[in-house]
């Protein structure tokens, strides 16, 4: 009973510690950090403004054989509305996307996400995901060509394209944009989209001329900004991809990208992309091309990140043309959607576009029974709960061994009292008496550890497809829970509401953070009260400062948190009282109102 105590403790304390770390030390920081990027970011802007006054246009050529984005890029200062307006446009209209196409580049720089708005309020605005270069939070997805003099003008960044037929993007009409350049080669780029989030581009290219041509092409997502939001440690954000039809997953951070670029090796099939908690933009090279993939951070104009590739040069002979085809992400990662982006179009991984993690062999099965729950009864706290008893029955056997050992403990506790008083300290004698004893009663001193150890990376599955799903997001409970992605919005320190008053964050102490503390609370006193003060002392207070710790945390954690603790005390009390041990709750819980005799001096 004592290992099993000390383990508890020493779990306890590390979470304790990592949250008072990311609590007390971090999110301060993080938020530190993004006001001075900010207030670098309005200087440098103010200067690229003055620059542009005096006739300075930054980003306006390439040299010849260039990647684009690798020189300076006018800084941005103007609007949406006004950059939008800048350009001629062929408007998107989807089920799930709005936006335009800029003719200048034909660039993909103007989306937002039909079913999802920036509050849990429909009439809020709708997400923005990609925005004109020169606005403050640029975004966008380019095509294009690069190739020597003896070709001609390619398209590229500045490149305006000409509208061959389509007036208006939809599911079920495709736009075709065409380009003839100074020596008569024929660029024609056709668009089509699906009902959600893919665009597919073909590109065709004829040669009307006597000599062969030869040229690669590229591709960029470039965005001003990184996320403002503070970020987490059980998210990742920033560049990603997978660079063949058989690699492995690359993610750069930006705080890595801005010390140094990272360069994949050369390969045949892939993706590559950048992506947020919900949202990402990826681009799907032609599949049967070897290209080169890089992610880099620029400093000059304005500041950007860019994940891009560059294919390998093709060569299209006299009269002849070639077709080659792109598929662009841009939207939601909604996860029934993604994998099916992976089996439809055989994009090599593509599932890892969502984080699922180390356990990844867990989250993902997880999602999916969770999922299977939120389409049967249309709730997903009603799926974090019965995920959750699924969770707890498939590891019943290892919970019964674990609290048959914690039984068989606390029942020969008399007798190795008896062995302490007899040995005394010595301690090695009383080390082989307690071995002894416990071959005698059957009873394996380590089989109450290794069932919490295994239950561990289940926990933090969980723990992650309820952060970072998708699904979750703006998702409703019951009652005041709006949105199982956000914190509780109640509050302990203005009477859930009653006081027309909001508290501090840190006193934003709802009732779920209170409902999981009580249940921690109670579940810590199913076992004995500690001798040892200071281990009595941490028992009293953890419930507390767990308590304090995850009301910041979205409310389906702590709902499931205080679930988990409930099933875990009916759970303990069942199987304690089955193997005749006592179960201590009640004792403990009279034990607190008892008043303590005075001790005479």
């Amino acid at each position: 009973m004592e290992k099993n105590r000390n383990y508890f403790i020493a779990i306890g304390l590390s979470v304790v510690i990592v949250l008072a770390w990311q609590f007390l030390y971090m999110n301060p920081r993080i938020e530190q950090q993004r006001r001075a990027e900010e207030a670098r970011q309005a200087q440098q802007a103010t200067q690229q403004t003055q620059q542009t006054t005096a006739g300075a246009a930054p980003g306006t050529t390439q040299p010849a054989g260039t990647l684009p984005g690798a020189t300076g890029q006018q800084a941005a200062t103007v609007s949406r509305d006004e950059a939008l307006a800048k350009s001629q446009r062929v408007q998107i209209d989807t089920n799930a996307i709005q936006g335009s196409i800029n003719l200048t580049g034909a660039r993909l720089d103007d989306i937002r996400l039909k079913d999802y708005h920036e509050t849990v309020d429909d009439s809020s605005p709708l997400i923005t995901l990609f925005s004109p270069s020169d606005t403050h939070d640029g975004y966008f997805t380019e095509l294009g060509y690069i190739a020597g003099e003896a070709v001609g003008t390619v398209p590229g960044p500045s490149t305006v394209w000409t509208v061959a037929s389509g007036s208006k993007l939809t599911e079920s009409t495709p736009v075709a944009l065409s380009f003839t350049n100074d020596k008569g080669v024929v660029f024609t780029r056709t668009l089509s989209i699906d009902d959600h989030y893919m665009i597919t581009v073909t590109d065709k290219v004829e040669n009307p001329g006597q000599e062969p041509i030869s040229f690669s092409t590229y591709g960029r997502i470039t965005r001003n900004n990184k996320p403002v939001t503070p970020p987490v440690f059980v998210i990742f954000e920033g560049f990603l991809g997978v660079a063949g039809a058989d690699g492995s997953l690359a993610e750069e951070s930006y705080k890595n990208i801005e010390e140094k670029p990272f360069t994949s090796p050369k390969a045949t099939g892939g993706w590559l992309g950048i992506t947020d908690k919900y949202w990402a933009a990826a681009i799907i090279p032609p599949q049967t091309l070897p290209v080169e993939s890089r992610y880099t951070h620029f400093t000059d104009g304005q500041p950007r990140y860019q994940a891009d590739y560059r294919a390998d040069a093709v060569t299209v002979a006299p009269g002849q043309s070639i077709e080659l085809k792109n598929l662009v992400f841009a939207g939601a990662k909604e996860v029934p959607l993604v994998d099916r982006y992976e089996h439809e179009y055989s994009i090599p991984k593509f599932d890892l576009l969502i984080d699922w993690g180390w356990f990844y062999f867990i989250t993902k099965p997880m999602f999916k029974l969770m999922d299977f729950f939120f389409r049967y009864f249309g709730n997903f706290g009603v799926a974090i709960l019965l995920t959750t008893i699924v969770v707890k029955l498939l590891f019943f056997p290892l919970a019964s061994k674990q609290y048959a050992s914690m039984a068989n403990m606390k029942r020969v506790q008399p007798k190795m009292e008896e062995l302490k008083a007899k040995h005394g300290d010595d301690r090695m004698a009383m080390q082989q008496a307690m071995m002894a004893l416990y071959k005698e009663e059957k009873i394996n001193p380590v089989a109450g550890c290794w069932p919490m150890l295994l239950q561990i990376p289940v926990f933090f599955a969980l723990y992650k497809v309820i952060y970072v799903t998708i699904e979750m997001r703006h998702a409703p409970f019951f009652g005041w829970i709006h949105d199982l992605s956000a914190p509780d919005p109640t509050s302990l320190f203005n009477l859930f509401g009653l006081l027309p008053f909001t508290p501090p964050h840190m006193l934003m102490i709802g009732v779920w953070p209170i409902i999981m503390g009580i249940t921690m609370f109670m579940q810590m006193r199913m076992n004995p009260t500690p001798p040892d003060p200071t281990q009595a002392m941490i028992f009293t207070w953890m419930p507390l400062i767990f308590t304090f710790m995850l009301a910041s945390f979205p409310a389906g954690l702590v709902i499931y948190w205080a679930w988990n603790n409930t099933l875990s005390i009916s759970q303990q009390a069942l199987i304690m009282k089955r193997h005749g041990a006592k179960i201590e709750l009640f004792d403990n819980l009279k034990s607190l109102f008892k008043r303590k005799p005075v001790q005479s001096k």
